[in-house]
């Protein structure tokens, strides 16, 4: 173990203005008290951490209460069977936990906890690179304690835990995705024993709650370069357990002169392309997602090769049980539904010899996620060939420049018949009913099918010559 004074961290300390009341406490209770784990980590790597950990040798209630009060903070949250507790300050939340040593059932993920010393806590944190704690008392201030050597590690960018992985994943098998979300978003490699671990330990995660291990896939999917995490979860076999759809698509079929391209490193690389122009997590999730189905529907033709008909509908239809499954907020299952169900639409479109209509029904389908649709497609051209790419990407170019032109033509962003529906009702004498709906349908396929333009007038005309065939066919008048 060695305590090392670092310009950054007492750099950055200096500009924390509850710090010295932190300090103040602890001295006043003879208590030793610690900053630990990412805040101190991410002050080394540059980055902004709002989450802050103290850890507190001796009683952390008495601790939290007098700092809480110099504060001027009265909101606390206690947990007394772990021994923790938790408030907001500012922009900051703070997490206290007393020095504790835990032990674990092989059946649960919920842990026994003791009181324990300095070392105890240090010992039981994840990775080396979270193990490093920064003293705040007067004495020791700034100083910084590395027992696992996770500076070192830092500066060569590498994750390794504390104790040996397999203990450190038992305890907590979440901690297999935590190691390959770090990967992801660091840039770290993991060591070969954190591989190896993570491969034999990856069945201990079915004793982890759902909701945990999609916060930390989701993760993941957020970070700069997804491939790192989602690369390092195949090549152990850890996506077997928590996404078997996606750990389905690895691997490549032969025959005779055919082959198609392994379809996870495909998606890997859509995804690296939409996360390289796009922050929106839900457009990378249906560029992880949108080829989920061709395992489903691969097939040889002789004299063609290898065919995914329907792979884009049947994937689309997977979507509701996947968001089941995971917990994933429903309120984006329709986006995810459609960017899947649509993204080999656009490339049906280049024709010269596509009608207005075609543009309409693809711009009404695809609505105010247009933009994310063509930007999916994009990602989907992972070609290494620089001249197809090219080609593909200026096909996207000639489809956005009809669905323009129709947009222009038509002002289809927010399409409706022009006769609306009260005015529907008046014309023909009906009250709120399936028949008004159905008069107002007509009048839209009328347009989109280029049978009349979009405009009031000669949607009236039209609905004045179906009106009676429809109310007719709905009993409203007899011949």
């Amino acid at each position: 173990m060695q305590k090392i004074r670092i310009r950054e961290i007492e750099e950055k300390l200096k500009t924390l203005d509850f710090l010295p009341l932190a300090t103040k406490t602890a001295d006043e209770l003879n208590t030793k008290v610690f900053l630990v784990g990412g805040f101190v980590r991410d002050i080394l790597l540059n980055r902004e951490q709002a989450d802050i950990d103290f850890l507190i040798v001796g009683d952390v209630y008495k601790f939290v209460e007098k700092f809480a009060e110099k504060l001027k903070v009265k909101n606390i949250s206690v947990f007394r069977n772990y021994g923790t507790a938790h408030f907001k300050y500012n922009d900051y939340d703070f997490e206290f936990v007393g020095a504790r040593k835990e032990s674990y059932d092989r059946k649960s993920r919920k842990p026994n906890v003791f009181e324990g010393t300095f070392e105890d806590d240090i010992r039981r944190r994840d990775f080396t690179i979270n193990a490093l704690a920064v003293a705040i008392n007067k004495s020791e201030f700034g100083l910084v304690y590395d027992y696992f050597n996770g500076l070192e590690d830092l500066k060569n960018k590498i994750l390794r835990t504390p104790l040996d992985p397999f203990a450190t994943f038992d305890d907590d098998p979440l901690r297999i995705l935590r190691a390959f979300r770090f990967a992801s978003q660091l840039q770290f490699a993991p060591v070969q024993e954190i591989l190896e671990a993570a491969e034999k330990m990856r069945e201990r995660l079915k004793i982890v709650s759902q909701e945990r291990i999609t916060d930390e896939f989701l993760k993941i999917l957020a970070s700069p370069k997804p491939s790192v995490g989602l690369k390092y979860l195949y090549d152990t076999k850890v996506l077997e357990v928590i996404f078997p759809e996606i750990a389905a698509l690895g691997g490549v079929d032969q025959r005779k002169d055919y082959h198609h391209k392994d379809v996870f490193l495909h998606t890997l690389q859509v995804v690296d392309n939409i996360a390289a122009k796009s922050d929106n997590l839900w457009l990378r999730f249906a560029g992880l997602v949108h080829d989920i189905a061709k395992p489903a529907t691969k097939k040889f033709i002789d004299g063609i090769g290898w065919t995914f008909h329907g792979h884009e509908e049947i994937g689309a239809r997977m979507m509701k049980r996947i968001f089941k499954k995971l917990k994933l907020p429903l309120n984006k299952l329709e986006y995810v539904e459609k960017l899947v169900r649509l993204h080999l639409r656009p490339m049906a479109l280049v024709d010269n010899e596509v009608t207005d209509s075609a543009i309409r029904r693809f711009a009404v389908k695809a609505g105010e996620d247009l933009d994310d649709l063509i930007l999916l497609c994009r990602a989907d051209i992972t070609s290494k060939n620089p001249v197809k790419v090219k080609n593909y990407l200026r096909n996207y170019d000639i489809v956005m420049e009809k669905v323009k032109e129709v947009q222009e033509k038509d002002k289809l962003r927010a399409f409706q018949s022009p006769v609306r529906g009260d005015e529907i009702m008046k014309i023909c004498n009906i009250p709120p009913s399936r028949t008004v709906g159905k008069i107002k349908k007509a009048i839209e396929e009328a347009i989109l099918d280029g049978k009349i333009g979009n405009n009031y007038e000669e949607a009236y005309q039209y609905l004045m010559k179906i009106k009676y065939d429809i109310l007719r066919e709905d009993g409203i008048i007899k011949d």
